[in-house]
C-alpha cells in the first residue's frame, strides 16, 4: 500500500501512522493512536527503572585482634550483604603499635576472605590506605 493511501486510511479511522520499521524494503508501518503507545512505552519504561537492582558497598570493619566469634559474626553479616547482591569492602583497621604487626591483619583478612569462598570472589586484591587493609568482595556470578 502507498504512504498517501495508508495515511488516508489511518486519518478515516481517527488514528495515527506509525513506522515501525523505517529501514525496511518497503518500510512498515502501522495504525495506532500514537498518544496511547507513547504513554504505554514510558510506562513499560518506568516499571523497567523500577525493576532495576543496582548494587551498594557495604563495609565490614575489623581489628587485627578480633576475636574468632566476633569473625564469625561479622562474616555472617558479610554473607547477608553478598546473598542480596551487594558488594562488601572488608576493612581492617590498624592503631597506634598495631602497625608494627601488619602481618596479624593480613592473616585476619585471610581468614575472613576463607569463610565467603563459597559464595564471593576477591574483586580487588587487599591494598593499603594508610592504617586501613582493604579488600572488596563480590558475589559469585551465577551459573545458568
Amino acid at each position: 500500500m502507498s504512504s498517501r493511501a495508508a495515511n488516508d486510511l489511518a486519518i478515516k479511522y481517527g488514528l495515527d501512522l506509525y513506522c515501525v520499521a523505517p529501514q525496511a524494503n518497503p518500510p512498515v508501518c502501522k495504525i495506532v493512536n500514537y498518544g496511547k503507545l507513547r504513554f504505554e512505552k514510558q510506562k513499560a519504561a518506568k516499571e523497567a527503572r523500577k525493576n532495576q537492582k543496582s548494587t551498594e558497598l557495604k563495609q565490614v570493619q575489623l581489628t587485627p585482634q578480633i576475636g574468632q566469634h566476633d569473625l564469625d559474626t561479622k562474616a555472617r553479616h558479610a554473607r547477608g550483604f553478598i546473598e542480596d547482591g551487594n558488594k562488601v569492602e572488608v576493612c581492617v583497621i590498624f592503631r597506634g603499635r598495631q602497625l608494627a604487626h601488619k602481618e596479624v591483619g593480613e592473616d585476619v583478612m585471610k581468614r575472613f576472605v576463607d569463610q565467603l569462598a563459597d559464595i564471593s570472589n576477591v574483586d580487588k586484591q587487599p591494598f593499603w590506605e594508610g592504617k586501613w587493609y582493604k579488600m572488596i568482595l563480590a558475589p559469585m556470578k551465577k551459573k545458568q
